[in-house]
C-alpha cells in the first residue's frame, strides 16, 4: 500500500494559546511568542535574548491570523483570502501551505487533521 500523502488542505489550525497577540493601528498583527525551556534561559542568560518576541506580521499574513478561528480549514482560508486580495494572492495555495508551516514550526500555532 503506498503511503498517502499529506494535504495540508484539510487541516484546521488553531492559534497556540501560549502566545498573546495584539492589533496595531494600522491593522498589522504582532504576536507576542514567549520563549521557553532550558535553552531560551540559556540563551537570555548568555546571550542577553529577550524573554518575548514581537513578531510583526505583513498584511496578508495579518489577514490569514484573523480568519484563524479553530473552525475553518486551511483550503477555507485559501478562498477566503482568494476573496478579498484576487489575483495579487497568488501562488495561493503554496504560499498559504508554507506559512502555515512556518507558523507551526515557529509554535505560533497547532493544528488539527479534519
Amino acid at each position: 500500500m503506498a503511503k498517502q500523502k499529506k494535504n495540508f488542505l484539510d487541516y484546521v489550525p488553531h492559534k497556540n494559546k501560549e502566545n498573546t497577540w495584539s492589533k496595531e493601528p494600522g491593522g498589522i498583527i504582532v504576536v507576542h511568542a514567549v520563549h521557553r525551556g532550558f535553552f531560551s534561559l540559556l540563551a537570555r542568560k548568555c546571550f542577553a535574548r529577550p524573554r518575548v518576541s514581537n513578531i510583526h506580521l505583513d498584511e496578508y499574513g495579518s489577514f490569514v491570523w484573523k480568519q484563524i478561528d479553530g473552525k475553518k480549514t486551511i483550503g477555507q482560508l485559501a478562498e477566503i483570502l482568494k476573496s478579498e486580495y484576487g489575483s495579487d494572492a497568488e501562488p495561493l495555495y503554496n504560499r498559504l501551505v508554507h506559512y502555515m508551516k512556518v507558523l507551526y514550526n515557529n509554535k505560533l500555532i497547532v493544528w488539527k487533521k479534519k
